[in-house]
């Protein structure tokens, strides 16, 4: 199974993100959204599943604050992160009992074990911020294992104010 793992996109989303999520069978927003054209659109990629974060307002009901799925035999946990104060690899998982989680806030790219558990950050697709390069992440899930990959995305077609 391959999803689709992208977060902060906060209204804006690059070109580059259809090719680089092309073939996904899911994809999972990890919050602040920034407006449900951002789901409208990342919908013609493949099906959306998104949390909100610690900047969306209450725009759309189809936003929920965490995501626990099972797919591919494993438990996927998805929340933005900031609700659980510091966020850091060892503190999500210690808040949540699932296999894999996926988180965004920080806007830093990040793929950790934490007891055999992958937590994983893909970074901040949207408005380029702190000089991190923007990117999305691809997560398979095989034979009871996960691995993810992050993928660089690059210019921005047109800006929002963050």
């Amino acid at each position: 199974m391959l999803i689709g793992l992208i977060s902060d996109t906060h209204g804006l989303l690059r070109p580059e993100v259809h090719a680089a999520l092309a073939g996904v069978e899911l994809i999972l927003h990890a919050g602040d959204v920034g407006g449900a054209e951002i789901i409208d659109e990342l919908s013609l990629i493949a099906p959306v599943m998104a949390v909100y974060g610690n900047t969306d307002a209450p725009w759309d009901g189809s936003l929920v604050p965490a995501l626990d799925l099972t797919l591919g035999g494993l438990r996927v946990h998805v929340s933005h992160g900031h609700e659980v104060g510091t966020v850091t690899p060892a503190t999500l998982a210690k808040a949540y009992d699932a296999d894999v989680i996926v988180y965004g806030h920080t806007h830093i790219q990040k793929i950790s074990r934490v007891g055999g558990r992958l937590v994983v950050n893909p970074g901040a697709a949207g408005p380029r911020r702190f000089n991190l390069e923007p990117s999305v992440g691809r997560l398979t899930i095989s034979g009871g294992a996960s691995e993810v990959e992050i993928v660089p995305i690059g210019r921005a077609t047109g800006t929002r104010p963050f």
